[in-house]
């Protein structure tokens, strides 16, 4: 089944025309038409599947800058479909033809001999004023037919933005991925986690932030004060997080591009830094109060906290569903750490984890249909996912410790982080069939992660 969004990307549709913004540079797009309908499909819910054989040229250039940006953005796509699991990008050295104009179709008789499925075709062309112009299409071979293709102008390479190209590549990748799988991209995306340098008796802790792949790594504060479980808005332009200073754990917002930080206030009792809510107006939390911790919900624009949970037992870890109606959070109300769901407003409290061990750390999938959890079991830990009835438990991964699963903005793929005994902490991914676990390589030591929605375009 081919998949086709008529003029433009993620719900952005005019005739033909899309607007984006990368690096803080606007581009103008135009779709091209597809020419027949194709059969190029991955079922992503098939646990045992083989990669799919794709071809990603070089894009061509009008002159050596241009070749050179070509080059680099193919590496990048090619990277990116690769890392997903789902994608066998195909040597270079085996290509027999050298596609060299946009507006020729390929030899799909070249690309079948090398058994390549699926065709990148690309093109960088510079035009005026330092911008420069780029058009892709993927083809699909074995149908001999044109699948998804888009243009688009831009300063992708100025001296403000001197790698925005990267964030185009991964545009590219995400529409790519879309159309052959039928799902949400999630390549366009950042990860921001805590860098952990130092020995255990005194660790450093900053927030870092880095692209999905590990580019464009960046250290957001400077370690003096130790940070915990960052988590983004649903803008992604901004991060909350837990701080202790003094001695007191405060909890911060801050703004990833202007570097500018604001106090949400000091929460003595809290136990993990809030979550925002899916309209990004407010934040849900837990704190200690007498003795007792309890789940509080804080409105963003007026700063009031009111309290949803009223219970003896200790009830932390709040996450929202992704339409803001429900909450999972766990509690040992029931006499050990379960998970359960209720009401955004506190009623209808539910328990929903009913297997063997503790259950902890619930995340409602943005797509709604699965919560994450951790699991603690006979003195491992398991990564897994259940449906928001409790129905359907799946554990992706298990080791002396992993923990602090997030999810990628489709809902296919998990993050967390592991720790091996006498080892240090290092973040993996894994998709949700529980296939193709990787390690996400960063500078230092990683712990909790957090994935960034789908940044604005």
């Amino acid at each position: 089944m081919m998949v086709w969004a008529k003029g433009g990307w993620r719900g952005l549709k005019r005739a033909g025309l899309t607007a984006m913004v990368v690096g803080g540079v606007a581009l103008t797009g135009a779709a091209l038409a597809p020419q027949a309908r194709a059969e190029l499909v991955i079922d992503v819910t098939q646990t045992a599947r083989e990669p799919m054989p794709i071809a990603i040229p070089a894009f061509a250039g009008s002159d050596s800058a241009s070749q050179q940006l070509g080059s680099n953005m193919a590496q990048v796509i090619g990277n990116d479909l690769a890392g997903s699991g789902l994608f066998r990008v195909l040597d270079p050295a085996a290509y027999l033809q050298n596609l060299t104009d946009i507006n020729v179709q390929p030899q799909f008789a070249d690309w079948r001999a090398i058994n390549a499925q699926a065709l990148v075709q690309g093109e960088v062309e510079a035009v005026a004023d330092g911008r420069v112009k780029v058009v892709f299409r993927l083809w699909d071979v074995f149908g001999g037919s044109h699948v998804v293709g888009q243009s688009f102008t831009g300063n992708l390479n100025s001296q403000e933005n001197p790698e925005a190209w990267r964030r185009f590549a991964h545009i590219i990748a995400d529409k790519i991925y879309e159309a052959i799988t039928g799902e949400g991209g999630y390549f366009d995306t950042r990860i921001v986690y805590v860098a952990e340098t130092g020995p255990k008796t005194a660790r450093i802790k900053r927030l870092a932030i880095m692209d999905q792949d590990g580019a464009k790594h960046k250290y957001l504060t400077s370690g003096e004060d130790l940070v915990l479980t960052p988590r983004f808005s649903p803008t992604a332009q901004e991060i909350t997080y837990l701080s202790w200073y003094n001695g007191v754990p405060r909890v911060y917002l801050l703004n990833i591009d202007t570097g500018r930080r604001e106090l949400l206030g000091d929460f003595p009792g809290m136990t993990f830094a809030p979550r925002f809510s899916p309209d990004g107006n407010r934040v849900i939390m837990s704190m200690a109060k007498d003795g007792n911790t309890e789940l509080y919900e804080m409105d963003l624009r007026t700063r009031r906290s009111s309290r949803l949970t009223n219970h003896p037992a200790i009830d932390t870890s709040p996450s929202y569903s992704p339409d803001g109606r429900m909450i999972t959070f766990n509690s040992d109300r029931g006499g050990a750490q379960q998970i359960y769901v209720m009401n955004a407003d506190g009623s209808g409290v539910n328990r929903i984890s009913f297997g063997d061990g503790r259950y902890a750390t619930p995340v409602w999938s943005p797509r709604g249909d699965l919560i994450a959890f951790t699991k603690m079991k006979g003195g491992r830990f398991y990564i897994g996912v259940m449906r928001p009835d409790g129905g359907g438990e799946k554990i992706l991964s298990e080791g002396y410790l992993v923990e602090g699963p997030t999810w990628a903005p489709n809902g296919r793929v998990l993050m967390f982080f592991r720790e091996e005994r006498g080892g240090g902490t290092t973040l993996y991914s894994i998709d949700l069939s529980g296939a193709n676990e990787r390690r996400v390589i960063t500078p230092t030591q990683a712990s909790d992660p957090a994935w960034s929605p789908l940044l604005p375009l």
